[in-house]
């Protein structure tokens, strides 16, 4: 009955949720001062899939993995490749006679494939790179990250990945919607939040706390962490085709290791083992990150008096100030391994009215 109750309150704030921001997409122009809540909450949900599935590796299996931005651009490469409509390739690959691939996917399983191909190459690189612990597979993964990032850019790869020029003229109703990106990252991390209170999930948790005590209870650490890297990577790779669709074209650059410490930095911040923790973090990150504290860099003068320090570049200082704040007061993070529950705020709410009845019938 609880779980019944928790279900349809659940589905219910969903639906409030999409209905509110189709109000705010219908009612903010572009030209609006508020169009920026809008590149928020796009931005920020497709972060927060990513950091959620950073958190599926890091927080609760114990692998300090940094090669996200690489499955990322796996992911937004794969997607822009097999989505760019055939009458475009001729322009966007002009330098490789239109390129080696003459046919366009739906958006739908440009997303899937960007999946697959990253969770492929998860799953090829975990066979070496999975027996290593600690600091040196956060080096590997790197390495990945930063190899994968240079092979893109090769010229021989060019009628295929466009070498070093930028991919366009791809679908990327991610950037035209606020829901999209909402509803693609909402199903793949209620996934995530699934396989975490599965069997696998109890696992992953167990190989965390304590390797030797989970393999003599019969746990396959080299097979458990496979499948936890591979599906980490696959939910990176989502979150990459997402990222593609919301910045309109695709360049290697753009996905490099400082990509992977922001991520790593909102996983931090919002808990490392919560999953609630890095989606609250990643809207509050972007939010602060690339709207509420640009008034910081700009120059602001009132009467004959200039307000010092306000110049360029001062809103990042601002940043890791709150940054430092955070991590020294909340050392667990925001959300620390907690979760956000319904059923805990209506018990909750249900205790307290109940208390106070009974101190009023006592009275």
């Amino acid at each position: 009955m609880k779980k019944k109750r928790d279900l349809i309150i659940g589905l219910a704030l969903i639906v409030v949720l999409l209905v509110v921001l189709r109000i705010l997409e219908v009612n903010i122009s572009p030209q609006s001062q508020w169009a920026m809540l809008l590149t928020v909450l796009k931005k920020g949900s497709i972060y927060a899939l990513v950091a959620v599935s950073m958190n599926l590796l890091n927080g609760f299996t114990g692998l300090f993995s940094l090669g996200q931005a690489g499955f990322m651009m796996i992911g937004a490469y794969t997607y822009a490749i097999f989505t760019i409509p055939v009458d475009q390739r001729e322009m966007v690959y002009m330098y490789y006679d239109g390129g080696i691939i003459q046919f366009a996917l739906p958006a739908v399983l440009g997303i899937i494939l960007a999946g697959i191909a990253a969770a492929l190459f998860a799953f090829l690189i975990g066979i070496p790179v999975l027996r290593l612990k600690s600091d040196y597979l956060a080096i590997a993964t790197l390495g990945f990250a930063e190899i994968m990032k240079a092979l893109f850019q090769w010229d021989s790869l060019g009628p295929l990945t466009n070498g070093s020029n930028m991919l366009r003229s791809y679908p990327t109703p991610a950037s035209a919607s606020v829901i999209y990106p909402f509803v693609v990252s909402g199903i793949c991390i209620a996934i995530i939040v699934m396989l975490i209170n599965s069997t696998y999930g109890r696992a992953f948790k167990a190989i965390r706390d304590d390797e030797i005590a989970a393999e003599a209870m019969g746990i396959n650490l080299a097979h458990h962490k496979r499948i936890a890297f591979t599906v980490s990577s696959f939910f990176a790779g989502i979150s990459g085709a997402l990222l593609a669709m919301f910045q309109t074209n695709v360049q290697a650059k753009s996905f490099n290791s400082a990509m992977t410490y922001e991520i790593l930095l909102i996983v931090v911040i919002g808990g490392i083992g919560s999953v609630t923790g890095s989606v609250i973090s990643s809207f509050l990150f972007i939010a602060c990150s690339e709207w509420l504290l640009r008034f910081l860099d700009e120059q602001h003068v009132i009467g004959d008096f200039t307000v010092p320090l306000l110049r360029s570049g001062f809103r990042k200082v601002v940043f890791s100030i709150i940054i430092m704040v955070i991590v020294l007061f909340f050392r667990q993070g925001i959300m620390g391994t907690r979760e956000f529950s319904i059923s805990g705020i209506i018990d909750k709410i249900t205790g307290k009215s109940r208390k106070a009845k009974r101190e009023g019938g006592n009275s």
